[in-house]
């Protein structure tokens, strides 16, 4: 219930109190003492909710007192979804981990190998990496996983997703069968009850929130508003010249070509960057950086930045195109309103769009946001989208819902435990008894100045179309393009 009665070293209390962190999150109370016992751990919980220290942090204690020899290999083993999941997940274990002088590298593609081979030589007692590039150097011979003690698969469901099942498994074949395995993830659907009845050994479930509810976060004010393709861009310049200056903005395309070509109009009048699937790693990182330092607000991405982008002042999320999902949709509206803030996200919905129409208000409706009569005219017509019968609702708190551990109650969610962690028969030796008991959560517009040139004075939404500032009035009256495909992030 507090960071005091953790009995973590002195040194790792001090990095958690200079970071600000008043009390451990629900995800951090409830699987600390379990996994500090030596368990196996299946946590659901949403994005955002503190779980990348409700790993960590166990791992920092199990490095310390096993005193493996790092250049042997890692002692501890995370695998992620994605570059920018697994880059974050390292600057926090650096972060955290310096004052104990814990080792840690990132492994992921898109990037030389050379840099990331001298880290493994040199030694680190963590590796966070993606299936694909420790796949890629475990074939290598250039990495060793015998020494793995504790295995972390962060964002299950969306490495299961993207197709990492076999690397998955393949990677879990070469670390020893007597180890400690925790997954996380944000959903709990049949895929991921397989591999985690396969992987995992006697697994501790944590649940914050209801597994068979898809939830959105009800500090966020969703606008879903039904267009055409063509309106699309008129809209996205009204809500762009909405913001004050310098708000921090991301726009969610379904191709990649379509966040390439949106990103070029934007940058003639507000700043804004693309990332998606095709940019090297250099590329993602700078465009990452300026976005979390201002001097680029506005983020135009494919799904690669729906899940594991952390910047916690992201005021307003953008759908130009729907995506093929409903959760997916939760995840995306998701990169706003963390850390118990509040945000805003807009949704541009088509015809071509209604097939989710039905599941879509029911999550607006879960979260007690208004839904529009052309919305709920979609419902009749749009046929089944989602993945199946499940039920719906909202979150009531910044942690994504319901207790685990316990009963819920009127006056809000309740997280209880009643671990008691032995010093006694597990590997972390002297770890503290650990007890909690409860842990209840309460539940004028402004543009930036147009870029000179001959394309000076005609609005985001003729430019856009376009293609061309100089095109006059033949330019002005095509037809927008045509999204292709779907990026298979």
């Amino acid at each position: 219930m507090s960071f005091q009665s953790t009995g973590f070293p002195s040194e790792i209390l001090r990095e958690v109190q200079q970071a600000g962190f008043k009390a451990p999150s629900p995800i951090q109370a409830q699987s600390w003492p379990i996994a500090l016992k030596g368990s196996d751990i299946v946590a659901v919980a949403k994005t955002g909710s503190g779980k990348t220290l409700g790993y960590l942090l166990p791992g920092f204690i199990l490095v310390k007192n096993l005193r493996h020899n790092s250049r042997d290999g890692p002692t501890v083993l995370v695998l992620s979804p994605t570059r920018e999941l697994a880059t974050q997940i390292q600057d926090e274990a650096i972060k955290f981990g310096r004052s104990s002088r814990i080792s840690s590298t990132c492994l992921y593609g898109g990037a030389p190998k050379g840099p990331q081979l001298r880290d493994l030589e040199r030694g680190a007692d963590i590796v966070v990496a993606t299936p694909g590039r420790l796949n890629d150097i475990l074939e290598m011979g250039k990495v060793s996983l015998r020494q793995v003690a504790y295995l972390v698969l962060d964002e299950a469901d969306r490495m299961l997703d993207m197709g990492f099942e076999p690397q998955i498994r393949k990677i879990v074949k070469q670390v020893q069968p007597k180890r400690q395995t925790l997954m996380f993830t944000a959903t709990w659907p049949r895929e991921v009850r397989k591999i985690a009845s396969d992987l995992l050994t006697n697994p501790v479930q944590v649940n914050i929130g209801n597994t068979d509810e898809l939830v959105a976060n009800k500090s966020i004010t969703q606008h879903v508003e039904v267009t055409t393709s063509f309106e699309k861009g008129r809209r996205l310049d009204q809500i762009l010249r909405q913001q004050e200056p310098g708000s921090k903005v991301i726009i969610f395309c379904s191709t990649k070509r379509m966040c390439d070509q949106l990103s070029r109009n934007l940058s003639r009048q507000y700043g804004a960057s693309a990332i998606h699937g095709d940019k090297s790693q250099a590329e993602r990182d700078s465009v990452l950086s300026e976005f979390r330092t201002g001097r680029c607000p506005i983020l135009v991405a494919t799904d690669v930045a729906a899940r594991g982008l952390d910047v916690k002042d992201i005021r307003v999320v953008v759908n130009y195109d729907f995506p093929t999902g409903v959760e997916d949709y939760v995840h995306r509206i998701g990169r706003t309103g963390r850390a118990g803030a509040t945000g805003i996200a807009y949704t541009f919905f088509c015809d071509q769009d209604s097939k989710y129409a039905s599941d879509l208000v029911k999550i607006l409706e879960g979260a007690n946001q208004n839904v529009s009569p052309e919305l709920r005219a979609m419902v009749g017509r749009g046929g089944y989208g989602g993945r199946g019968p499940r039920r719906w609702a909202s979150s009531n708190d910044s942690y994504g819902g319901q207790g685990a551990y316990g009963s819920q109650t009127r006056d809000g969610p309740s997280f209880q435990s009643s671990y008691n962690n032995s010093s006694s028969g597990n590997q972390y030796g002297g770890a503290p008894s650990f007890h909690s008991s409860s842990n209840n959560q309460t539940s004028g517009a402004a543009s930036l100045p147009a870029s000179g040139g001959s394309g000076e004075g005609l609005s985001f939404h003729d430019r856009f179309y376009s293609g061309n500032s100089r095109g006059g009035d033949r330019a002005r009256s095509r037809s927008p393009p045509k999204a292709v495909g779907v990026s298979n992030w």
